[in-house]
């Protein structure tokens, strides 16, 4: 029986929205991915303590003008919400809702090692915050709700909506003094009872969100209810609450659950669980531990599960000396991207990003936007770009991109090329808020953002160097915000766009990346 040391919170970086299930000696996370491309990633631990980023579910599961930013506005929070991940025998299946087409989308995998995932239906229905439930006899069920909770019985293949079966209301949760009702739901069949656990956001007490439990031995109810958690590891009264339960195979149960850290995100906690009265109480004494301890029997004692570091890295560097056009997992697109106009081929160790249409206001509205996630308390993120190839109207850097985004990049202009910083201007597009004109002879410069997630800072600063090794500071300083325009946590990416006339493009040599992690 091996031990692993778990200290939370598990991933300082945007991972919400989190459901776990294990299969053999092996655990695997899916998460929400909204707007960014591909989605729905997979994570894979065989510890519970490290995670590695496996697969994802799909590259892009819709081709509207929104998805690919041909709309003007894109589907920012929107896209994919609140995925329900669920193994049947060998089968895995993820569920979630699409926010912006209003579908309903079911993927199905028979080899989870393989990554190769199936859309086998899009539903015509929405079904808020899905948690996907089989019976024992392997009858499909999604309850889905907010406040108001409810029950859909699909079709065995989970092809559609069953005609004639259950598709009912299942209970109401509270109102009074309830700020936001139940929602986030995760279905189980555990002994006797049926389980429903949700979070809600109440308005008296300590007035933080908190995890409640639902049950009862008839899946239609009646439920009775029971606070399961409600603790904020004294991080400014941000509850650790909405996630699932699962166990090891061995009795051994744990809740993966996540906290809002602000302009980082959602990032995850795992808590050992007990059993009490036939509740499951997560936490220890109703508290989140800061670390404990996993013991697991396939673990030999003082092996290094994790490996070499890198493998289990959210965010890397990246040289960019690929040998096929294929990027690490780690990256995201901002949107579906154009395939045709990015390459780390076309010009060896770099990545190219090429202008195919003309944006009318800023880097929100640009296509093939790559970007990673952040992490805290605090990282960087810098890349050397090559800007000799942008033509007249042309913009590409470095973006801190949230909402309430900043930029630090080269603009081309008729008069010659501007450094500048440009944050968000409230209308979708950009403001210049610091600028620095280039010599005509300089095509190449490093950049860099630093970012401080430090309770109370959510400070973003901007730096450029002529030579890598001499940094100046823009005097401009972004206070980001998470906000719900975006719904996710701050991440770094690599822009290039058009205004004017396209086939312009942008060199990236390298993006690199430093984080600095310490435990609460």
């Amino acid at each position: 029986m091996g031990k692993v040391l778990v200290r939370n919170p598990l991933i300082w970086a945007d991972v919400p929205d989190v459901d776990v299930v294990r299969y053999k000696n092996a655990f695997y996370m899916i998460s929400t991915s909204m707007h960014s491309m591909p989605g729905c990633p997979i994570m894979k631990s065989t510890d519970l303590a490290h995670w590695k980023l496996d697969h994802y579910v799909f590259e892009t599961f819709d081709d509207g003008a929104g998805h690919t930013l041909e709309d003007g506005k894109g589907v920012y929070g929107n896209g994919s919400w609140a995925a329900s991940l669920k193994v049947l025998g060998d089968t895995f299946y993820a569920v979630f809702n699409c926010n912006d087409t209003r579908h309903f989308y079911v993927y199905k995998c028979e080899d989870i090692d393989s990554g190769k995932w199936e859309q086998i239906a899009k539903i015509d229905d929405f079904f808020h915050d899905p948690a996907l439930f089989f019976e024992a006899d392997g009858t499909p069920y999604v309850i889905y709700g907010g406040g108001d909770i409810q029950i859909v019985e699909l079709e065995k293949d989970l092809s559609k909506v069953k005609e004639g079966g259950i598709h009912q209301f299942l209970l109401s949760t509270p109102r009074e003094n309830i700020g936001l009702r139940c929602e986030g739901g995760h279905a189980y069949k555990i002994g006797e009872y049926y389980y429903l656990i949700y979070i809600e956001w109440p308005t008296d007490g300590h007035g933080r969100r908190r995890e409640i439990c639902y049950r009862s031995k008839d899946l239609l109810g009646p439920y009775e209810r029971k606070i399961i958690l409600d603790d904020d590891m004294g991080y400014a009264n941000q509850g650790v609450a909405q996630g699932c339960i699962f166990e090891d195979g061995f009795d051994h149960w744990y809740a993966m659950l996540f906290q809002d850290h602000f302009a980082v995100g959602r990032i995850p906690y795992l808590l050992p669980l007990t059993w009490k009265d036939d509740w499951p109480m997560p936490g220890v004494d109703g508290k989140v531990p800061k670390e404990f301890v996993v013991e697991l029997p396939w673990i030999r004692e003082g092996e290094d599960i994790a490996g070499a570091e890198a493998e289990y890295a959210l965010v890397i560097s990246d040289e960019f000396d690929y040998t096929d056009n294929k990027l690490s997992l780690q990256w995201q697109w901002n949107h579906n991207p154009d395939n045709g106009l990015w390459s780390v081929t076309a010009r060896p160790g770099y990545l190219r990003l090429i202008t195919g249409r003309l944006v009318e206001k800023g880097v929100q509205q640009a296509r093939n936007t790559l970007t990673q996630r952040t992490e805290g308390p605090e990282c960087e993120a810098c890349t050397k770009l090559d800007f000799a190839n942008l033509k007249i109207g042309d913009s590409a850097g470095l973006v801190a991109m949230q909402g309430q985004f900043g930029c630090v990049g080269v603009r081309k202009t008729q008069e010659g090329s501007i450094l500048c910083v440009t944050f968000n201007d409230g209308q979708y597009g950009e403001q210049v808020v610091w600028s620095k004109a280039l010599d005509e002879q300089v095509t190449q410069l490093f950049l860099k953002i630093r970012y401080d997630f430090r309770l109370g800072q959510d400070k973003a600063y901007f730096f450029y160097s002529l030579d890598g090794e001499n940094y100046e500071q823009a005097d401009a300083i972004l206070q980001m915000r998470y906000t719900l325009d975006h719904f996710m946590g701050y991440r770094t990416g690599m822009y290039c766009y058009a205004t004017k006339e396209t086939g312009g493009y942008a060199d990236f040599d390298f993006f690199r990346y430093t984080g600095v992690q310490y435990w609460m």
